[in-house]
């Protein structure tokens, strides 16, 4: 036998390793859209002018919970391929990016920022299209379960920036009521 590990072995290690990076992703996922009340949960977003092609907000957690699972089991695929000598650095682009995404709901939503909310995101896009073209050198797989992330992250991007043409001075916006702004 001249293979380190059998085909069933290394599909054995994967999926011990999505076991934990799904719900880890899911996880850190939550817990940043807990920080600030989103969607018509915050009062201040509620009160500003949305854009025409902005889906309702049951789509949001449905696609947020669907693209951290892709997440998770591209991570997983890229975790668990340990020859590849790009393993290290798209792991560590990963941990950048995931980073940048786990910061913009507390920006935008809780800080208010929209104007950095937008930059954010831009920066959040390179950022994945970056990570995910590094996972498609280390594993083709992981590389095609980050595309609908970053569709999503498009599509989030057009959404930001025409809310941020629709709404000027929308940092200056004080909801109606308790406040579900975020004070540094």
């Amino acid at each position: 036998m001249s293979e380190i590990a059998s085909k069933g072995q290394l599909r054995a290690s994967y999926l011990r390793w999505a076991m934990v990076t799904v719900p880890l992703i899911l996880l850190l996922g939550f817990a940043s859209g807990r920080l600030a009340p989103s969607g018509d949960d915050n009062r201040w977003f509620a009160a500003l002018a949305k854009p025409g092609f902005m889906p309702s907000n049951a789509v949001f957690p449905i696609a947020w919970t669907l693209l951290y699972v892709l997440l998770g089991l591209a991570l997983a695929l890229v975790i668990n391929a340990r020859g590849s000598r790009l393993r290290g650095p798209a792991l560590a682009l990963f941990a950048i990016q995931m980073a940048a995404n786990l910061v913009w709901p507390p920006l935008f939503f809780g800080l208010h920022k929209v104007g950095a909310s937008v930059i954010l995101l831009a920066l959040l896009l390179v950022l994945a299209a970056a990570t995910a073209w590094l996972f498609r050198r280390v594993r083709a797989a992981a590389g095609a379960l980050m595309v609908p992330y970053l569709l999503w992250l498009a599509f989030a991007l057009a959404l930001i920036v025409e809310v941020d043409r629709l709404n000027p001075g929308a940092e200056t916006l004080v909801p109606g009521g308790d406040t579900t702004q975020i004070v540094i």
